[in-house]
């Protein structure tokens, strides 16, 4: 791990996002999602789930009667929603918004135990039983996301009531787990609290966080296995008892060192990563960080989607094995797309990296945008690659596969989650390093930074990811010397960059141009990123995609959708000399780029009644083709969609 390469994201602060794709979609977020998450979190939200949430922190702090309702983890739900509030608020103040958070922070803080202790299901069945099953439970799940939340609104406002409030709990846990004698020696079943408290030991400078954080790393999966006499001890029924999976749906079978590849939980799995790779980076841990590698290569070469989608099984919500990834009865969940850019995140600041940041721009995009609808107010859990609507109200094995997003989830995971992410979305966009700035992602807006204390503004003007071009111009006062490294995405074959009109030759190292100069006011940059369609295949070790092609253009993945094709999209085949035609069309799908193409149909009007038949030369209708984002489907009418097809 080499120190001179190690960066932190730039500040949210320093920031403004001012983008024709992005900011509509963060206002989106502000002024619809976060207000309707707060409805549904309240159980106001009519023909949805209910999700008991505040209710049951209101029960806890003596304000209303009743019992606990919903899941265990339902106390997440609001941390998310605050911790997306609290990214929202720093790029756009509100005070409305801010009131109603301040008096949800009010009733979530009444509810602490005297001893610090937090947590909702406890604390109304039973005080007495807490503590007794960190494998399945999710008691420092919830503390890792409320820590999130709770410094995402310090943070924007200044406010530290919720964040006290976690110390305190945190402090707590520090007196019931870790490695010394008369302390339980476990960890989580449900990981999170490991990167949550490298964010507290960040902002606090106590090394008693990092250190918990770093326990709960070393300890998990050693002999005697905890989870194993933990479930002994207390009589809980371990509930993959029959399975394959074991203690490997909790990332637990064996210490994290040893571990070759991504298993388990997906969402769960990528947590861990993300705090494996922060505790790696904070303790110039090189095994550690050894382990990270392997692990990512594996996930990402291996295990992933081409949208981004990981966890390929609807049981355990899992991942499988190398090269397994059916598009049909896929699991892909939105958390699973978020947890792989919280990892990508942490491993581009240890290194940059180009595939880390391409994978960032790919679930942005694909994997994670299309876990929502476009008004905000519908989501997916389930991500597929191919949908049939009958299979998915008939078939059992494709019952998870929604057709259409819901309104809420009793599990709500997925809905704040994505809040959170994209009101945070200007943290992914850069990161520095004395006096060097690298741009990840190409989002327009306004970055006004720090090089020695002389502040250097850039404005980045772009249509990305429809248009193909990216302008920066560079304001100062007099001239510094500096380098911005900019980001050659993965996908692109064929670039140009100039600065002040002059086509650069710059030196590229793991996928990033580093310009370094004498920079003055005025200067301009001028990026060109060639966008042609792509035909793409998949491994061949892929199974499910022999002899079938998906279509991208730039950062975006593509599919057909019965809206546009009409049914029996199976029939379908590319054309073998496909010829695409790319047109912006502002009206279809709060505006899109679509691509139109040549392809053929299977005719099936010679096989009557048959089931079956002698072979026969096919038969083909000319069928031309319409391709939207893949992150667009679902919007229009429910129906078939599919990304791969047969060529």
């Amino acid at each position: 791990m080499d120190d001179k390469q190690i960066s932190t994201p730039v500040s949210l602060h320093e920031i403004k996002i001012k983008d024709q794709f992005w900011q509509k979609l963060m206002e989106l977020i502000r002024t619809k999602v976060i207000p309707y998450q707060w409805e549904a979190l309240n159980d106001r939200i009519e023909g949805a789930e209910p999700s008991h949430c505040i209710k049951n922190f209101k029960i806890a702090a003596g304000l209303e009667k009743g019992i606990f309702e919903g899941h265990v983890f339902q106390d997440s739900d609001f941390a998310k929603w605050i911790e997306a509030v609290g990214y929202s608020l720093m790029w756009h103040e509100d005070q409305l918004l801010e009131k109603i958070a301040d008096e949800a922070i009010d009733i979530v803080c009444a509810a602490q135990q005297a001893d610090g202790y937090l947590d909702t299901y406890y604390i109304l069945n039973g005080l007495d039983k807490r503590w007794t099953n960190l494998r399945d439970n999710h008691e420092l799940y919830c503390l890792g996301h409320m820590i999130e939340g709770a410094i995402s609104y310090y943070q924007a406002t200044g406010k530290d009531k919720l964040l006290k409030a976690m110390i305190r709990y945190v402090d707590y846990v520090d007196t019931v787990l870790g490695p010394e004698e008369g302390k339980k020696h476990g960890y989580p079943g449900h990981e999170e609290i490991e990167l949550a408290l490298v964010k507290l030991y960040e902002i606090t400078h106590d090394e008693k966080y990092l250190k918990l954080a770093k326990y709960f790393i070393d300890e998990r999966g050693k002999d005697p296995l905890y989870f194993k006499e933990e479930g002994k001890r207390y009589g809980n029924k371990f509930p993959w008892e029959d399975s394959f999976f074991q203690y490997k749906y909790y990332q637990a079978d064996r210490p994290l060192r040893s571990q070759q590849e991504a298993e388990g939980h997906a969402v769960r799995a990528t947590y861990l990563y993300s705090g494996m790779t922060d505790i790696a980076r904070l303790t110039k841990d090189e095994e550690l960080y050894a382990v990270c590698r392997r692990i990512w290569d594996n996930m990402t070469q291996r295990q992933m989607y081409i949208t981004g989608s990981i966890g390929a099984s609807a049981y355990g919500e899992s991942f499988t094995y190398d090269y397994d990834l059916p598009n049909d009865t896929v699991y892909g969940e939105t958390c699973a797309s978020i947890g792989a850019v919280f990892f990508a995140r942490r491993m581009l600041d240890i290194s940059p990296e180009a595939q880390y940041a391409d994978v960032i721009e790919k679930e942005l995009f694909n994997g994670i945008l299309s876990g929502m609808s476009m008004d905000g107010k519908k989501f997916f859990y389930v991500n597929p690659l191919e949908v049939v609507p009958e299979a998915s109200e008939k078939d059992q094995l494709r019952r998870h596969v929604q057709v259409e997003r819901q309104k809420w989830f009793g599990c709500a995971c997925c809905p704040p989650n994505i809040a959170r992410l994209f009101a945070a979305l200007g943290s992914y966009i850069y990161s520095g390093k004395g006096n060097i700035l690298l741009m990840h992602l190409y989002i327009g807006g306004e970055l006004t930074h720090k090089f020695d204390n002389e502040e250097v503004t850039f404005t980045i003007k772009t249509n990305y990811p429809w248009d193909e071009d990216v302008n920066i111009m560079v304001s100062l006062a007099g001239s510094k010397n500096f380098t911005y490294a900019l980001r050659i995405p993965g996908w692109c074959k064929t670039y140009e960059i100039k600065i002040n009109e002059e086509t650069v030759n710059a030196q590229i190292i793991n996928g990033y141009v580093y310009l370094q100069r004498e920079w003055k006011s005025g200067d301009a940059i001028h990026l060109h990123f060639a966008m042609p369609v792509e035909v793409m295949q998949a491994n061949p070790r892929v199974r499910e995609d022999i002899g079938k092609v998906a279509v991208m253009r730039g950062p975006l993945v593509y599919c057909l959708e019965e809206a546009d094709n009409g049914p029996d999209l199976h029939r379908i085949y590319l054309s073998d000399t496909p010829m695409f035609h790319v047109q912006y069309e502002p009206e279809l799908l709060d505006g899109v780029v679509t691509i139109t193409s040549n392809g053929k149909m299977l005719d099936e009007s010679s096989w009557g009644e048959n089931l079956y038949q002698s072979y026969r030369s096919p038969v083909w209708q000319v069928k031309k083709l319409k391709w939207i984002p893949y992150y667009a489907w679902s919007n229009r009418i429910p129906g078939e969609m599919t990304v791969w097809i047969k060529s």
